[in-house]
């Protein structure tokens, strides 16, 4: 029997009443418990590390230590990057034309001129001009030499020595000489100045010699450069015109020479012992007869008689004759001529050991280049070479050198300076009113006068005007006959004539002695010429002066030269010329100056030298229009 009970049975509705809690959703499997900390990347944990050690003032070791880290770091993400841009160029390289690339080349270099300053393009601009100018040149050697490669690496030697008190002197007393007579120089071992003829040893008629010269003691470029000679040094030796450059290789030749002949007698066929070169036949021949002069003396005060060879175009060499076959010491030649008597082995130089040029880097410059380099050939072992010049820029200077051994450089003063005892002045002068204005100058001071024209035709008019108003004049330029050129020469020097018209044949190196005053009746185009034609006067200690004529034809460029040469000396400057201002100036607002002729009123990219000598490369001229005949 089942027993039943009083409750009632469970209805639907009693369900559907009751609550029930919601389900929870289910748990991420990937989700980290709120107690897990966040991830922090290395190197922030790092760079937190580095910033608490910091803040407590402590851990240096650590601190470096972590530096090291984070700078590994910063180097291997850099080179990472590189690595990237590296692969994305060439990928890019991959699917670029030869057209796109040129056109990329191309847009970099815009930007890159673009972030240039002006200053440096101009350098690069005259870097380029400096190489394709030394491209051209080739060392200043013999055929031979260059041939075989043979370079000398050890300096001549001499029996010339310094008195013992000087050589005991120290360098510092040396120097203090050098600074008192502004006298720069550059080298090892360079010999000790000596301030007077005859510590320097010279025999008694040489000391009697220049006393009647009245040159009582040598001048800032004879101080030191006879010694440096002497001593059997290569040298490059620039002072101002006048000073005395000449005797500074003259004497050291004819004492090497009267050295040999003591020694053994020359017989026919021998010698010679030096060679002297010079640009123009009347600077030869005025070098010529200076050593005859100082021979002769000696030969008169007992000495071995020495003899002198003149090698010049325009002479018959017959007149020669006798010393050729005599046999002789010194040869004082222009490079046409001498090349020639060599190539005719009219005498060799198998004895020659002296070289000097005069007014080298007009040579080197003018076309005689390679007449110099085949005069070389001829030589059959060392030389001591000699350069002298009143203007050779470095690039001169750097170019010789290639020549010389172990060369020293002795500097008086600024190369292409001039000269401190020249008042320089410069006239405004239409072209029309020269002629009448030019009798007003020639009343500044007493004859004798020189007259400069750069023009043969304009020569020639001047001297016709001059004579036609009573005034005795003579002309010298590269297109008269040597017996003209030396007659104008000997009628001026000996005062028969008051004035000389000369174009630049008579501008280098000519020694006029009383010439007070040096008229440049056209301005020339380059300044260096304008230097040597002012040097004609103020010679010697001696004061003078030069006076310019300039109007609307002359360049601009020139103009500018002449007032920073103006400025330079000293010298009072026009107004005109002030007023020109200068395109050309550094940070400083100096003037950059030309690395070519060193002018510095421009550049060497509108040097008037640079010009002339392409325009005559171009026309294949070889020898100096008008050098006076130096070529032969």
């Amino acid at each position: 029997m089942v027993e039943t009970t009083d409750q009632p049975a469970p209805s639907s509705a009693t369900y559907s009443k009751r609550r029930r809690s919601p389900t929870p959703p289910p748990a991420d499997p990937y989700a980290l418990p709120d107690d897990e900390p966040v991830y922090v990347p290395l190197k922030q944990r790092r760079a937190q590390l580095i910033e608490k050690l910091s803040a407590k003032g402590g851990g240096g070791g650590v601190t470096a230590a972590a530096e090291k880290r984070k700078h590994e770091e910063e180097t291997e993400e850099r080179e990472q990057r590189e690595r990237d841009e590296a692969e994305a160029k060439r990928k890019k390289r991959e699917h670029q034309t030869l057209l796109m690339e040129a056109q990329e080349v191309k847009r970099l270099k815009a930007i890159e001129d673009a972030a240039k300053s002006e200053q440096q393009k101009r350098e690069e601009e005259e870097a380029k001009i400096l190489a394709a100018q030394a491209a051209t040149r080739t060392t200043l050697a013999g055929a031979e030499e260059i041939a075989k490669g043979i370079v000398y690496t050890e300096r001549m030697k001499t029996s010339w020595q310094a008195p013992h008190y000087i050589r005991n002197q120290s360098e510092e007393e040396h120097e203090a000489v050098r600074e008192k007579f502004h006298i720069l120089t550059s080298g090892d071992d360079v010999p000790p100045p000596i301030p007077t003829f005859k510590d320097m040893k010279l025999p008694k008629p040489l000391l009697e010699y220049l006393k009647k010269k009245k040159i009582e003691a040598p001048t800032p470029i004879q101080l030191q450069g006879i010694p440096v000679a002497f001593s059997g040094r290569d040298m490059i030796g620039i002072a101002f015109t006048g000073s005395g450059k000449t005797l500074a290789f003259s004497l050291p030749l004819l004492m090497f020479a009267l050295e040999e002949e003591k020694r053994m007698p020359f017989v026919q066929g021998e010698g010679p012992v030096g060679i002297i070169i010079c640009p123009s036949r009347e600077l030869a021949r005025q070098t010529y007869e200076g050593l005859q002069e100082m021979a002769r003396l000696m030969e008169q005060g007992g000495y071995p008689q020495v003899r002198a060879l003149l090698c010049i175009g325009g002479i018959n060499m017959s007149e020669q004759g006798q010393t050729l076959s005599q046999g002789f010491h010194m040869v004082v030649a222009t490079p046409g001529r001498l090349q020639d008597m060599l190539e005719k082995r009219k005498f060799t130089l198998a004895q020659c050991k002296y070289l000097c040029m005069d007014e080298a880097d007009r040579m080197i410059d003018m076309g005689f280049e390679e007449d110099v380099r085949n005069i070389l050939s001829f030589f059959k072992t060392q030389r001591q070479t000699l350069l002298f010049s009143a203007t050779m820029p470095k690039r001169i200077q750097d170019f010789a050198q290639s020549a010389l051994v172990q060369p020293i450089l002795v500097n008086v003063g600024r190369a292409g300076a001039a000269s401190l005892n020249i008042i320089q002045e410069v006239e405004y002068v239409k072209q029309e009113a020269k002629m009448v204005y030019l009798l007003e100058c020639l009343q500044k001071t007493a004859p004798p006068v020189i007259i400069f024209s750069d023009n043969k035709n304009e020569v020639d008019d001047i001297q016709e005007y001059l004579l036609l108003k009573g005034v005795e004049a003579v002309a010298i330029h590269g297109s008269k006959t040597q017996e003209e050129r030396e007659y104008a020469i000997k009628s001026f020097k000996s005062g028969k004539k008051d004035v000389m018209v000369a174009s630049s044949v008579a501008s280098k190196g000519l020694d006029f002695s009383e010439i007070q005053h040096v008229i440049n009746y056209s301005m020339p185009k380059e300044i260096e010429d304008y230097t040597h034609q002012c040097g004609r006067t103020g010679r010697a200690g001696k004061t003078g002066i030069a006076t310019t004529f300039v109007n609307m034809q002359t360049p601009e460029q020139t103009l500018l030269d002449l007032k920073y040469l103006l400025m330079e000396s000293k010298q009072k400057v026009p107004p005109f010329l002030m007023s020109i201002e200068d395109p050309n100036l550094d940070a400083n607002g100096k003037p950059i100056g030309c690395t070519n002729c060193g002018g510095l009123g421009h550049t060497i990219r509108n040097c008037p030298k640079l010009e002339e000598n392409q325009r005559r490369t171009m026309a294949g001229i070889g020898r100096g229009g008008d050098s006076g005949g130096g070529g032969y």
